[in-house]
C-alpha cells in the first residue's frame, strides 16, 4: 500500500534552509572545499618527496572529505532522485564525522533517502536511532515520520498476515500522540483510519470463515473484537449482523437481540440491519437491548471515549 512522500514534501524536506539556516549546506560546503583546496595543494608539493608518509596515510587523508562536502552531495544525489548514493553519502556524513553539525541532520536524512529508495527495513533502523539519540529535536517529527510511513507502505491485502499493519497503527498512534501540531500527524490520522479498516476486515474475514464452519464461538470473538475495537470503521454494521446470526445459532438470543438492537438504533437504514431484522423475526424474536449485554456496554464506552477525543 504505497503512499509515499510527494515531488513538494521531498522539495521542503531537503530544503537546504531547513538544514542549514544560514544558508545553503551545498554552496557553503563548497567554499570551504575551495577554501580547504587553496590552502592544502601547495603543501603537498614540499610533502610529496617526504619518505615517512606512506601510501596508506595519503589514502586515508584524501578520503576525509569535510562533512560540509559529503552532506553537500549527499543532498545533490537526493534531490536528482539517486536514493542509495544519498543514503550511503549520508551515512558517510555520521561515520567520518559524528561529532560535526551534519552528522545529526545526516542521519535522519539517511532514513529519508533509504526510505525512497524502497529500503524499509534501513529507513525504520536510521529512523530509530535519530530518535533515540536526538528525540527532542526538530527533524523528530519527520523521523517518526518515516519509520510510520515504511510500516504503512508494507501493509497488506486483508487476507494476508496483518503483523505489519499492527506496526503501522502502533508508529502512527505514537506521531499523533508526541507531534499533535505537525504536518506529519494530520496525515498519521488520515492513515490510522486506513490501517484501522484494513485490522477491521482481517478480523472479518476470519469470522467469516469460522461461521461457515458453524464454530461459532470463534466466530464470536472475531466479531467481538470489530466491535469494540474498531467501531469507527465500515465493518462494525455487517459484525454486528454477524453477531445476531452467531448467537442466534448458539441460542443465546438475548445477545442476538442486544445486537440487532444496537445496530438498528446506530444504523436505521442499513441493509445489514433489515438482514438481522428478518432473521430475528424467523424465530419469533425482535431487536431488544439488553442493559447487561456486552455490546451494550462495548458501543458505549466507545462512543464515550471517542467523542471525548479532539485530535487536532
Amino acid at each position: 500500500m504505497k503512499s509515499g512522500f510527494n515531488k513538494t514534501e521531498l522539495r521542503r524536506i531537503s530544503d537546504r534552509s531547513l538544514m542549514e539556516p544560514r544558508g545553503s549546506i551545498a554552496e557553503a560546503s563548497r567554499t570551504v572545499f575551495r577554501v580547504l583546496a587553496l590552502v592544502l595543494v601547495p603543501l603537498t608539493f614540499p610533502l610529496a618527496g617526504c619518505s615517512y608518509f606512506s601510501s596508506g596515510d595519503v589514502a586515508t587523508s584524501e578520503a576525509a572529505d569535510p562533512p560540509g562536502y559529503l552532506f553537500g552531495q549527499a543532498d545533490a544525489a537526493l534531490s536528482a532522485g539517486k536514493y542509495a548514493a544519498a543514503a550511503r553519502k549520508f551515512e558517510e556524513v555520521d561515520k567520518e564525522h559524528p561529532y560535526s553539525p551534519f552528522a545529526r541532520r545526516a542521519i535522519v536524512m539517511s532514513a529519508f533517502a533509504h526510505y525512497k529508495n524502497g529500503n524499509y527495513s534501513d529507513a525504520i533502523q536510521a529512523g530509530r536511532r535519530y530518535t533515540t539519540l536526538h528525540p527532542g529535536t526538530k527533524e523528530a517529527a519527520l523521523a517518526y515520520h518515516i519509520i510510520a510511513s515504511s510500516y504503512f507502505d508494507q501493509i497488506k491485502d486483508p487476507t494476508r498476515d496483518q503483523g505489519i499493519t499492527k506496526l503501522a497503527v502502533k508508529e502512527l498512534n505514537i506521531l499523533v500522540r508526541r507531534f499533535p501540531e505537525s504536518s506529519y500527524a494530520k496525515k498519521a490520522v488520515n492513515r490510522l483510519r486506513i490501517a484501522r479498516d484494513v485490522l477491521a476486515a482481517s478480523e472479518m474475514n476470519v469470522g467469516r470463515y469460522y461461521l461457515r464452519k458453524q464454530n461459532y464461538l470463534a466466530a464470536v470473538n472475531r466479531f467481538k473484537k470489530v466491535v469494540t475495537d474498531y467501531q469507527t470503521t465500515a465493518h462494525v454494521e455487517e459484525a454486528l449482523m454477524r453477531l445476531v446470526e452467531a448467537y442466534m445459532a448458539l441460542g443465546v438470543n438475548n445477545e442476538a437481540q442486544s445486537a440487532a438492537a444496537v445496530l438498528g438504533h446506530n444504523f436505521p437504514n442499513s441493509k445489514w440491519y433489515k438482514d438481522a431484522y428478518t432473521l430475528l423475526a424467523s424465530d419469533g424474536l425482535a431487536p431488544r437491548e439488553s442493559t447487561g449485554s456486552w455490546i451494550s456496554q462495548a458501543w458505549k464506552n466507545t462512543v464515550n471515549n471517542v467523542s471525548s477525543i479532539n485530535p487536532f
